[in-house]
């Protein structure tokens, strides 16, 4: 398993590098070709959600003969007035769609810029580059040079200054991953210690626990690697994109490993419940076919992860789903959780002993939320508006499944619970909840 999971790991770096090679930040750099731009009715140069009233978009050129010869302009269009404009039965010339443009600005100086005022709400908006050859039937200048460009899209700061890099979308997210590791500092170390003892001790859950323990730690990875990312965003609009993917990488990796455990654990108890009279204590009872079910969906997993990689380009810690491989991946999660909750029913209908029962009921509780959660708040961010649903699936899912970890922590360690499941007992456990023994830790 080890082996594969570095092959797993290889597979999934090189998906998530493409992130790096086709990433849009708020800070584009880039050339405006006529070329482009006639193929496709308007060369697409960059996406932005615009808010308030002081938004700005800053473009910077060199070749400023070349843009006026070339009557070169800026097209900027509300996302959702482009979407009726391309989805209109009415059939508008290449002009007529151009010249619809709720904003446009003529590149003819080294540097200009625009204001995007009266917003309503936050809203996408789409920047197209067109030029006079762009609607023209024949086109033999196809050599034409293009010009390069910088441009900088700004949001207004709590001053009504535009300096703010972040998109709608994205305001709030730099803040929240500094929350995120102050709690992942404060609980390393308030447990990393009597963890670390525990886990050194050994025991029926000994291989749980350490698996655990390094999702845990690959989350938390995940959320520094996202805050170094964002903290050099708000300073450059680039941030860093290594950082960026790292970020990504890990929670996918987390997201792997995480799985195995839990289908390995739960289809280990299934399965043995058939050939045995009477389960072993609880732990981590695999067999050949437990293990194969496990690699499986794992296998599905990582492949879905790499071809929705490949499809959407733009950095997302969790994405929205909306290409056919994310759609792939929501349904395997609901699968997965209707596989595990059948399993783990089957295990809960004949177990007589109400501890174990208890255990399995609390383990059934941990997988649903890991596996449902991120369905479930996709579902849920479609009856908010676009600026809102990056934020919504990305705090959602990191902090339901925390939530589910910290409960399998709590499932696995404490006396409550593990006391009589297992000969495995210690005053020195942490993230304990009370019973009748006493311990120097409590969650």
């Amino acid at each position: 398993m080890e082996r594969f999971l570095c092959f797993v790991w290889v597979a999934l770096w090189s998906g998530s590098c493409a992130w790096m090679r086709g990433a849009q930040a708020k800070t584009v750099h880039g050339g405006f070709s006529s070329a482009t731009a006639r193929a496709r009715a308007g060369q697409v140069v960059a996406r932005f959600q615009f808010r308030g009233d002081c938004a700005l978009l800053y473009v910077r050129i060199n070749n400023v003969a070349t843009a006026v010869g070339k009557e070169a302009k800026l097209h900027l269009f509300q996302a959702q007035e482009w979407l009726k404009l391309q989805e209109s039965q009415q059939d508008y010339s290449c002009k007529e769609k151009l010249a619809k443009a709720q904003l446009i600005m003529n590149v003819n100086s080294t540097e200009q810029n625009i204001t995007v005022s009266q917003i309503p709400y936050p809203d996408t908006w789409y920047v197209f580059y067109a030029d006079k050859f762009t609607c023209v039937e024949t086109y033999e200048d196809s050599e034409s040079e293009d010009i390069p460009f910088e441009m900088v899209l700004l949001n207004p700061d709590t001053e009504r200054n535009p300096l703010d890099h972040f998109s709608a979308g994205e305001s709030g997210l730099h803040e929240f991953f500094f929350l995120l590791i102050l709690g992942y500092f404060v609980a390393a170390c308030i447990y990393a210690q009597s963890l670390w003892q525990t886990i050194k001790k050994g025991g029926p859950m000994h291989t749980v626990l350490k698996v655990l323990s390094v999702v845990l730690l690959l989350q938390a990875a995940s959320a520094l690697a996202n805050y170094l990312h964002f903290s050099s965003y708000s300073k450059n609009g680039v941030g860093l994109p290594f950082m960026g993917s790292l970020a990504e990488l890990c929670d996918i990796i987390s997201q792997v490993q995480m799985l195995y455990l839990l289908l390995s654990l739960c289809m280990g108890w299934a399965i043995g419940r058939m050939k045995k009279s009477q389960s072993k204590p609880l732990q981590w009872d695999s067999s050949p076919a437990s293990t194969a079910i496990a690699i499986t969906a794992v296998v599905t997993q990582s492949i879905l992860l790499i071809w929705e990689q490949l499809e959407d380009t733009n950095h997302h810690s969790y994405h929205s789903h909306q290409s056919l491989a994310g759609a792939l991946l929501l349904g395997l999660r609901i699968c997965l959780a209707v596989l595990l909750g059948c399993g783990l029913y089957q295990i809960i209908r004949i177990e007589r002993s109400t501890l174990k029962r208890e255990f399995y009921i609390t383990f059934t509780k941990g997988c649903i939320l890991w596996f449902l959660c991120h369905p479930t708040l996709v579902t849920i961010s479609l009856m908010f508006r676009d600026y809102q649903r990056e934020k919504i699936i990305t705090m959602g899912v990191i902090l339901c499944q925390l939530f589910s970890m910290v409960l399998l922590y709590r499932l696995f360690v404490s006396h409550s619970l593990y006391w009589e499941v297992s000969s495995l007992s210690s005053v020195t456990l942490p993230l304990t909840v009370a019973s009748g023994h006493k311990s120097r830790h409590h969650f």
